[in-house]
């Protein structure tokens, strides 16, 4: 059961000559038993040479001969430094063990001439017995002398890597080695889906059946219970990488967190339990059962081995309910994704407490590797197995791969507890370490000692991982070396003139020109913003002010009555919608002026790769931001006050008041005339030239119109609504001339007749009261001209004007502020969210760049992990 500790001479540092106060090897070398008591323990009869060679197959690795334990010349320097450590007693073992195998074969030779009489006494089932007993209690003694031995070196590595953390050591350990492979490994799992195909770098697949126990496993090689577990239920969502790396202290923490959380302690080992659970969650899609993300996971400690793991979820077999109907075919399509890596070690996990035939992993393996080149076969659960099987030669055909259609490079039998989840690591090793001492699978030779426990088991995983890496590396590296010169070549014959800026470079200069673009936007003239203002907010009243205070005031008869309606009416509009108005007004003008900033072209330096980022950035800004709750109440204050004065100052002031009068009077009417067009349809002179013909609706419109205009030409002062008796009249005038009308009809043409001939008599009027400045200052006494309608278009005027420069100063000293601190905001958060820059900095060019910079990126580490590698050696 001992390994080839010839790879461990490493561990032995230059320093440990200069603390070996820390160790006392004197007392070490008592401990170990001498020739003599290993003599003793030898039985007298002739199979003692077999069975002692199986005793030196343990010890050896490689090619027959070959002993783990490698000594040079006992003549050399370098040797008796190399004594001097506990790999020195460790060759004295082996030294001691070759001892034993002399006398043992001088023992044989003895038994031959008294065989005769032994035989009469013991039978030869019982000395088969009694031999294979005491092989395996010497196996087990010296198991435990090496794993003695490997506690006191664990401690001594604690002390030498703690003093490399102070800086007192400052050579390369191989923990560094297996971390520069692991952020190799984490870049590649970031790297376009498009080249995936490249990725043949090893890692260990863990894959098996649901509930088979692979957790398990894998908790025992790193040491620690850090996987969420459940009875039963599927707890692996979505694939977990495990670095595991040597270091002073046991410790866990993920690629992209800076917590680490503290093995030894349990509250940390249940909040780390807790934080894969949810990471696997929140990877996991709605209406998914599971997720083909991975987690990266850092694991450290003392005497672990190195290698980089990945944890898949359970293969099932049904799918039941609460499960997703893909989630079968999904789990078979990320467990083929990582096996079809040629040089992937596939850690084939199986139940050993369930009958082979419902194994669904091991036709799943032989798939994708049918020679077993790089596969590990590991039967969980022996010790139930052991119980429940009628048959235990079944648990020896299947650890000889006898029993499943698969090959593989070794196969081995461990037991992960006894299915208690508050187990400790320790407790499960210990009850792993008893049970195959009472098993009678040891006892009777079905399983050999170097195909037991997950020490065993880690060993071999480890080196197999490193000799997969050490023979494929450079190969992927040259690949990777191939695809950048492919993309380099691509770029310059598509963008000769631009730099290769990939998203996230992409994004900052897009960042710079947006806060330059709103930082412009504070430079806009206070004359700019009140000419857009007031003229946005006119657009936005002139229809209340012309149809729902101007109109029903000019039907009144006096001008007193006039001027009370339009107070009346200009109150309770000043109360209610013109503060909403104006600031609502103000919102729009403000996004436009932003859009405008944010979309126009920059000429020859605009880049239309920005243009839906900048979008998507002024929306959310816009989005986000809100207009200052109490501007309202100040502007109704003001607006009331402005519209309360009725003091024209000079001629100047009343000039502008009748042109902005007849603006809009002349705006009214051209929609209005535009509006009886569209009922009574083209007149004569359109029917000749563009041979248009009115339909029979429009008709019956020009006949009524006619009517009514001749009704209004008789009396032009009438009254804005016609009476009864008026429709009745013009109904029959039109009957008799064969015309059938509808009094609705004629009310919706009057409306549009007696508009126009009030806006056109309104006209007049403002022509007249042009010489009326006079007329005003005397208050209109003893004169027939009274110009109240011009007094009202200018106090609605003069409103306007003051609103404006005060949603000006709004927005200036204020808004124009936040509005910026929104957008600041939003680049914020779409800087954090990858998902978000991925959807808005798209094109070719944008992923040729990120292509080429993953690749130089992959490049770099592993020439960097390549020189490492080969430093070690």
């Amino acid at each position: 059961m001992i390994p080839d500790l010839s790879d461990y001479k490493w561990i032995v540092p230059d320093i440990v000559w200069e603390i070996d106060e820390y160790i006392d090897l004197e007392k070490i070398r008592k401990a170990l038993p001498n020739s003599e008591d290993l003599a003793k323990l030898a039985p007298d009869f002739d199979k003692i040479a077999e069975s002692l060679s199986v005793l030196k197959d343990f010890f050896t690795t490689g090619s027959p001969g070959e002993t783990a334990f490698r000594a040079t010349d006992p003549g050399s320097e370098s040797d008796k430094r190399y004594r001097k450590g506990l790999l020195g007693e460790l060759i004295l073992l082996q030294q001691q063990i070759q001892e034993h195998e002399e006398e043992a074969r001088r023992a044989a030779g003895q038994y031959s001439a008294s065989y005769a009489q032994q035989k009469r006494k013991v039978s030869d089932k019982e000395k088969i017995d009694q031999l294979q007993e005491e092989l395996l209690h010497t196996q087990l003694k010296y198991q435990r002398i090496l794993e003695r031995l490997e506690k006191e070196n664990k401690e001594l590595r604690k002390l030498v890597l703690q003093k490399d953390d102070k800086g007192i050591h400052h050579r390369k350990l191989k923990k560094s080695l297996i971390d520069m492979y692991s952020e190799v490994l984490d870049v590649l799992s970031d790297y376009d889906a498009s080249y995936n195909t490249q990725d043949h770098l090893p890692r260990v697949v863990v894959v098996g059946d649901q509930s088979a126990g692979k957790t398990s496993v894998l908790e025992m090689i790193a040491q620690a219970r850090i996987f969420p577990r459940g009875s039963g239920e599927m707890m692996t969502r979505s694939p977990v990488k495990v670095t595991l790396s040597e270091g002073p202290h046991h410790v866990a923490l993920f690629k992209d967190s800076s917590r680490e959380f503290d093995l030894t302690k349990e509250e940390d080992l249940a909040a780390l339990r807790h934080e894969i659970e949810l990471r696997m969650r929140k990877n996991v899609k709605e209406g998914c059962t599971v997720s083909p993300e991975t987690i990266s996971l850092n694991v450290k400690g003392p005497g672990l081995q190195r290698m980089v793991l990945v944890d898949l979820p359970g293969v099932i077999n049904t799918v039941t309910s609460g499960m997703a109907p893909d989630t079968k075919e999904t789990i078979f399509s990320i467990s083929k994704a990582y096996m079809q890596n040629p040089n992937a070690i596939i850690l084939c996990i199986q139940d050993g407490s369930v009958d082979a035939e419902r194994s669904i992993v091991t036709d799943l393996v032989s798939q994708m590797d049918p020679h077993g080149r790089r596969t590990i076969f590991v039967l969980t659960k022996v010790d139930l197995a052991e119980k429940n099987v009628a048959s235990p030669s079944r648990i020896q055909q299947i650890i000889e791969g006898k029993l499943f259609p698969m090959k593989a490079l070794g196969y081995f039998a461990v037991v992960t507890g006894k299915g208690n989840s508050s187990e400790s690591i320790e407790a499960i090793r210990d009850y792993e370490e008893e049970f195959f001492q009472n098993s009678k699978l040891l006892k009777t030779s079905m399983l050999k000692a170097h195909q037991v426990t997950t020490r065993n088991l880690s060993l071999a995983v480890s080196d197999c991982f490193w000799k997969m890496v050490r023979e494929s590396v450079e190969q992927q590296a040259d690949s990777f070396k191939a695809t950048r010169f492919n993309l380099e070549t691509e770029w310059k014959n598509n963008y000769p003139r631009l730099r290769e800026l990939d998203r996230n470079e992409l994004f900052e200069k897009a960042k710079n020109e947006i806060l330059d673009e709103v930082i412009s936007l504070s430079q806009v003239t206070p004359k700019h913003w009140e000419e857009i203002l007031q003229q946005s907010l006119w657009e936005r009243v002139s229809t209340h002010v012309i149809e729902n205070i101007y109109l029903p005031a000019a039907q009144t008869m006096n001008s007193g009555t006039f001027n009370t309606t339009v107070d009346i009416k200009l109150k309770q509009w000043t109360d209610k919608q013109l503060p909403n108005k104006a600031v609502e007004v103000a919102w729009e003008t403000l996004q436009e002026e932003f859009s405008r900033f944010m979309t126009e072209p920059k000429g020859k330096e605009h880049d239309d790769i920005f243009d839906k980022l900048k979008e998507a950035v002024k929306e959310e800004s816009i989005k986000r931001h809100k207009w200052n709750d109490f501007a309202e109440d100040s502007l109704r204050v003001i607006q009331h006050n402005a519209l309360e004065d009725r003091s024209i100052s000079d001629k100047q002031q009343w000039d502008a008041a009748i042109y902005f009068m007849e603006e809009a009077l002349q705006a009214r009417l051209k929609d209005t005339e535009n509006a009886i067009e569209n009922m009574v349809g083209p007149d004569w002179k359109k029917r000749w030239l563009y041979w248009k013909n009115r339909t029979q609706e429009q008709c019956v419109h020009n006949e009524t119109k006619n009517e009514l205009e001749k009704m209004l030409k008789c009396n032009e002062e009438h009254p804005a609504y016609l009476a009864s008796d008026e429709i009745t009249t013009v109904r029959k005038n039109l009957e008799s001339r064969g015309v059938e009308v509808d009094p609705s009809l004629i009310k919706d043409t009057w409306h549009q007749v007696y508009r126009r001939h009030f806006l056109k008599t309104a006209l007049n009027h403002c022509n007249l009261c042009r010489r009326g400045f006079y007329y005003y200052q005397r208050h209109f006494v003893d004169s027939e001209l009274e110009c109240n309608d011009v007094v009202l278009f200018w106090r609605i005027q003069r409103m306007l004007a003051i609103t404006a420069n005060t949603l000006r100063q709004q927005l200036t000293n204020t808004e124009v502020r936040r509005l910026e601190k929104n957008v600041k905001e939003v680049l914020e958060d779409f800087a954090e969210d990858s998902e978000k820059k991925v959807k808005l900095l798209t094109g070719k060019r944008v992923q040729l760049a990120e292509d080429l910079k993953k690749v130089r990126e992959i490049q770099e580490k592993l020439d960097a992990f390549i020189e490492a590698l080969h430093q070690e050696k």
